[in-house]
């Protein structure tokens, strides 16, 4: 009788992985310390890679790596140097949920990361503001997360516990960095000028599956939840990063101002005389776009650049 076929863990695929990429990395970037991934529009972090010493990989040559299919993650690796000489390996776009991917392969990324020997991951995303006192352009420090898919069992540690990275039941009260986050504050004040409209927060962010943007009665919901952000990614990369003992550091930039607001009453007197096109404009105010999302993320590229490129300069500085 035919053995049956044998199918690779998730630590030999990071393995495998791994080997591909070591293959022919400089011996100076085969173990960086800090990963960053670039969320929508933000792939421009990848400049803040300097030196003479870089390295690129297409997703789609890298064993087992997830390729992206949305407009804004082009889909490779960047090997080099952050700040004061700090081997780093920046992913430029990442894979969703909603693509069609699985869970565990969304976050397969962190899993090569931990075995390459990255201590910290800074984790970027563009999202919607929930909370009425965040402008677009402003940048958020998550604090906290609420993971529906995962409460409901969509979850990147379902099934068999990888013991090689971690245990079977990970805490996440403990989840954002509190020392990290310290050092993101301090450098604000120092690359950001003091008369920019631009603002950091602390905040909370729902992970939502998508594609669609949230209604707004959903949005009122995650709102009156505890959410000050709506996004479709990042949650699980974290939940990951911490089964791996990778300490997280995640920025959001807030690119559209989610619409809280009930819709309309198609009985409200006020409206009875409005035309279909003046009912048009009512109900496109707030609309969410994927361009626009894009967009905001060219325009706050510069500050949040700096203002990563700093942090780790310091956090790395005081180690």
């Amino acid at each position: 009788m035919a053995e049956p076929p044998h199918h690779p863990s998730p630590f030999e695929k990071a393995k495998e992985a791994v080997r591909f990429l070591r293959k022919d990395l400089p011996e100076s970037l085969q173990s960086p310390r800090v990963a960053i991934v670039c969320g929508s529009g933000l792939g421009g972090l990848a400049d803040t890679v300097h030196g003479t010493l870089r390295a690129e990989y297409e997703y789609s040559a890298i064993p087992h790596f997830p390729c992206p299919t949305v407009s804004g993650h082009v889909g490779k690796l960047v090997f080099g140097f952050l700040g004061q000489n700090v081997p780093a390996v920046l992913m430029v776009g990442r894979t969703h949920y909603y693509e069609g991917h699985s869970i565990d392969s969304v976050t397969f990324p962190i899993r090569v990361f931990k075995l390459l020997g990255v201590d910290i991951v800074v984790l970027t995303n563009a999202s919607g503001g929930l909370n009425s006192e965040y402008a677009v352009g402003d940048i958020v420090l998550l604090n906290d997360h609420i993971f529906f898919a995962g409460l409901a069992g969509i979850h990147p540690l379902r099934g068999p516990n990888a013991d090689e990275f971690g245990v079977r039941f990970p805490p996440l009260s403990d989840a954002y960095d509190l020392d990290l986050r310290r050092f993101v504050h301090k450098a604000w004040k120092k690359v950001i000028p003091s008369d920019s409209k631009r603002r950091l927060h602390e905040g909370v962010y729902a992970f939502v599956g998508g594609p669609s943007y949230e209604t707004r009665a959903e949005c009122r919901m995650l709102r009156q939840l505890g959410a000050d952000l709506v996004g479709m990614s990042t949650v699980p990369e974290i939940v990951v990063a911490r089964h791996c003992g990778i300490r997280v550091l995640a920025l959001s930039l807030v690119t559209n101002k989610a619409v809280l607001a009930p819709v309309p009453r198609g009985d409200d007197h006020l409206l009875q005389n409005s035309t279909a096109s003046e009912l048009g404009v009512i109900l496109e105010e707030g609309k969410a776009d994927h361009e626009e999302v894009l967009e905001a993320g060219r325009l706050a590229a510069v500050d949040m650049q700096r203002l990563v490129e700093q942090a780790i300069a310091d956090i790395f500085e005081h180690r």
